[in-house]
């Protein structure tokens, strides 16, 4: 049986078809004044898999997308599917997400038959298991309550995806000094068990933490008061099978931060070190001006 969460991200994720190429998705009613970004991603990757007949020969194996508005989450989004291309190897999908007439969300999938060829990836980062982490029960008892009110009510409200920071001091204002952040993530309870559900959960949470790395070389925080912060773009690039309701780690780092943008990227590993995924994105951080007093 599944929770609470989990089964409200599931439901989230099927989307409601209209017409040929056309879907609705709703976002969930919570106390957000925007929709989550994580979210609308999930849901455009639904809405383009809907749109592949042999999606279990060719799976998506990359996606970029840009957030051009924020979403209402008071209202349905509909999902415009673009058929661009299906080739013999690879097959090509554009996405608009639309509300109130505008267009907020825009995204390219490509999704790729299966072949064999080289292969090589990067070793995953000597880091604590998650066995060896707070879970949520015990943060809550020991960590969550010296931490900021912000951090705190993102801790101690239901989520699909449980989280395991390694780096956790960061939130106590402990310095990272080569600015690396890594946690455990997975669906809260078992899902399905068809690899589609798997890549667009984990195309939800991979949005979750991410632009918050582009703060870490400066002691920062995107939960400070001080800070405000939207993601501009998002890439991701499925490279492996996995599965989202087992242990993944999802290391983080930021090469760059300038002009009101950080960038940061993220490698996404299995429990026995399979490199599964890659992560990039930009977003606006900008310094809240006082108000004049």
């Amino acid at each position: 049986m599944t929770s609470g969460a989990v089964q409200e991200l599931l439901e989230v994720l099927d989307l409601e078809p209209l017409e040929v190429n056309l879907f609705r998705g709703r976002s969930p009613q919570s106390r957000w004044q925007r929709v989550f970004g994580g979210q609308v991603i999930g849901q455009a990757l639904v809405a383009a898999c809907r749109t592949v007949d042999d999606l279990a020969a060719r799976p998506p194996h990359s996606l970029h997308a840009y957030f051009l508005l924020a979403g209402d989450p008071k209202v349905p989004i509909i999902y415009q599917v673009d058929r661009i291309r299906d080739g013999r190897s690879f097959t090509t999908r554009g996405i608009k997400a639309i509300q109130h007439g505008h267009a907020i969300f825009a995204m390219s999938v490509s999704f790729h038959v299966h072949e064999p060829g080289l292969s090589h990836q990067a070793q995953m980062p000597a880091v604590p298991g998650p066995d060896a982490l707070p879970d949520d029960a015990e943060l809550r008892k020991t960590v969550v309550a010296r931490i900021p009110e912000p951090v705190r009510r993102y801790y101690e409200r239901e989520r699909p995806i449980e989280l395991r920071p390694v780096e956790l001091d960061r939130y106590l204002g402990k310095a990272i000094p080569d600015g690396r952040f890594h946690v455990w993530i997975r669906a809260i309870e078992r899902l399905p068990d068809q690899p589609a559900i798997h890549q667009c959960v984990l195309a939800y949470a991979s949005d979750m933490m991410l632009l918050d790395a582009a703060t870490i070389p400066h002691g920062r925080t995107l939960f400070e008061p001080g800070l405000m912060a939207a993601s501009l773009d998002h890439a991701l690039w499925f490279h492996r099978p996995f599965r989202a309701d087992e242990w993944l780690l999802y290391a983080q780092d930021s090469p760059n931060a300038s002009g009101a943008l950080g960038f940061a990227r993220g490698s996404i590993f299995a429990a026995d070190g399979t490199l599964v995924a890659s992560v990039a994105q930009e977003g606006m951080i900008r310094e809240k001006r006082a108000t004049p007093t």
